[in-house]
C-alpha cells in the first residue's frame, strides 16, 4: 500500500507539472491581458501533433521537441495576429464565443491534416527505463524528466516575471496598460510576446505528454477545464499560484482516483465502493476549489499580494 501511495503521488506531481505548463501561459494571458482564451487547450493539442510530426520527420524525439517549441510559439503569434488581438477591447462574452469558434475550426483542421485516428510516438530508448526511487521501488525515468522540466520552467518563469525588465513591464501592463503605453512601451507587442510564450508552454506540455498518451483531436478540452480550476485556485495572473495549485490539483485528482474506491470499501461492499468511487472522485478537485475559495476568494497567491 505504501509503495502504491508513493507511485500515485509521483504520478500526481507529474500530472500537476503538465497542468502548470498549460496554466502558466493561460494565467499570464488572463491576468495580464484580461483576455479569456478558451482555445488555449487547442494549443496544447497542436503542440502534441507538432512533436509527433517533427519526431517522425527527423527520427529523434529530442530533435522533434526542439523544433516543436518554436513552431508552437509561431503558431501562437499567428493566432494572436490574425484573431485574438481584434478581441482585446471586446467584452468577455465576445472573447468566449470567438475563441470557442477557434476551437471548432482547429479541431476540424487537425482532422484534415492528421486524421481522426489517435497517433503516438515511442519514448526514446535512452530514457525509456525506470530508476529506483524508494528502496526497490522503481519509477519511469521519462516521467521524472517531465517533473524536472516543469520545475525548471517554473523557476525560469518566476525569474522572468519577478526579476527582469520584461517581467516588470508585464506586471505594470497588468496594473495599468494605458499608462505603460504612454511611457513609450509598445504594449501590443508585449502582449503578442506574452501570447506566444503561453502558446509555447502549452505546446511544450502537449509535446512532453505525446509519448505517454495517444495524440488525438479534442485532447485539449479536458485539460483546459482543469487549467481554469488551477488558475482560480492559485490566483489569476500568479505564476507561483499556478504552480502550487497545479500540484494540489494533480495530487488530489490522481491520489483520489486511486484510493477513493479503496477507502469507500470500509463503508460499502466492493462493487458499490467501486461505482461510488468512480462517481465521486472526479468531484474532489472541485470540492478543493470551493474550500480554498471559501477562505481565500482571490486564490492562494493573488497578484496584489506580490505573487
Amino acid at each position: 500500500m505504501s509503495h502504491l501511495l508513493v507511485i500515485q503521488m509521483l504520478n500526481g506531481v507529474q500530472f500537476g507539472i503538465l497542468l502548470f505548463l498549460v496554466a502558466a501561459g493561460l494565467t499570464l494571458v488572463f491576468g495580464v491581458m484580461d483576455f479569456i482564451n478558451l482555445a488555449h487547450g487547442v494549443q496544447y493539442m497542436v503542440g502534441a501533433y507538432l512533436a509527433v510530426t517533427f519526431t517522425q520527420l527527423t527520427g529523434g524525439f529530442f530533435t522533434g521537441l526542439l523544433l516543436a517549441l518554436p513552431a508552437a510559439f509561431l503558431f501562437g503569434l499567428v493566432l494572436e495576429f490574425l484573431i485574438f488581438r481584434h478581441l482585446y477591447e471586446r467584452d468577455h462574452l465576445d472573447q468566449v464565443l470567438a475563441t470557442f469558434g477557434v476551437i471548432l475550426i482547429l479541431h476540424e483542421g487537425v482532422r484534415i491534416v492528421w486524421g481522426a485516428a489517435p497517433i503516438s510516438i515511442a519514448i526514446p530508448d535512452a530514457i525509456a527505463g525506470s530508476v529506483p526511487v524508494l528502496g526497490q521501488l522503481r519509477y519511469p525515468l521519462y516521467r521524472l524528466l517531465i517533473i524536472a522540466a516543469g520545475i525548471a520552467v517554473a523557476i525560469g518563469m518566476y525569474i522572468l516575471v519577478r526579476h527582469t525588465r520584461t517581467g516588470m513591464l508585464l506586471r505594470a501592463g497588468a496594473s495599468n496598460a494605458p499608462m505603460v503605453q504612454a511611457l513609450g512601451v509598445d504594449i501590443r507587442r508585449l502582449f503578442m510576446v506574452v501570447f506566444g510564450i503561453g502558446a509555447m508552454l502549452a505546446g511544450f506540455a502537449g509535446a512532453m505528454i505525446a509519448p505517454i498518451l495517444s495524440v488525438e483531436p479534442n485532447m485539449g478540452d479536458g485539460i483546459l477545464i482543469l487549467t481554469f480550476v488551477v488558475i482560480v485556485i492559485g490566483g489569476i495572473g500568479s505564476i507561483k499560484g499556478a504552480f502550487v495549485a497545479a500540484l494540489l490539483v494533480g495530487l488530489v485528482d490522481t491520489v483520489g482516483r486511486s484510493f477513493g474506491p479503496i477507502l469507500l470499501k470500509v463503508v460499502f461492499d466492493p462493487a458499490t465502493a467501486s461505482q461510488v468511487g468512480r462517481t465521486l472522485t472526479p468531484m474532489l478537485i472541485y470540492v478543493l476549489m470551493a474550500a480554498i475559495l471559501f477562505f481565500r476568494p482571490a486564490g492562494l497567491f493573488p497578484v496584489k499580494q506580490g505573487a
